[in-house]
């Protein structure tokens, strides 16, 4: 007995792979965003600061909804309009991206719980920091290339 082509589903497109994981992503993005969010309210409450504090924990929590989930989801529609996953470099952006913006927002909750327990933070933590930063500026780099070949590629 052979497969008829209406009960077999075909393999996932490149697209709809792209579209999958930028999803996912921000799905992601949006529940650590939270979680940082509920987190900072609760060790700060715990900590006897019933107003918050600010500081860099403070700011976690929407950098990570931002810079995380909601390009993500910019992306996710740029993917629907120009293919931009037809590029090789599609994928170099979507990680390297990804783990900058995780590294910063992990050494930002560092930095920050350490600001507040008032502890004297590691000279690396910056340095890491850094990192991040250059990993979500190549990112960057590699979507605005990604978006200029999906440009021209569609008109």
């Amino acid at each position: 007995m052979t497969n008829s082509p209406a009960t077999t589903s075909p393999a996932p497109t490149t697209q709809r792979r792209a579209l999958t994981a930028l999803f996912l992503a921000a799905v992601i993005w949006i529940g650590l965003g939270l979680i940082m969010g509920l987190f900072y309210r609760e060790f700060t409450k715990a900590l006897g600061h019933e107003n918050g504090v600010s500081g860099q924990l403070a700011l976690v929590h929407t950098h990570l909804l931002a810079i995380g989930a909601l390009v993500m989801l910019i992306v996710l529609a740029l993917e629907k309009a120009f293919r931009l996953s037809a590029s090789k470099l599609f994928r170099w952006f979507f990680w390297i991206y990804n783990l900058g913006v995780l590294v910063t927002g992990a050494m930002m909750a560092w930095h920050g719980i350490l600001d507040i327990l008032k502890v004297e933070a590691s000279k690396a933590i910056p340095g890491i920091a850094g990192a991040g930063h250059i990993l979500v500026g190549a990112g960057f780099v590699l979507l605005l290339i990604t978006l200029w070949k999906g440009i021209r590629r569609e008109s």
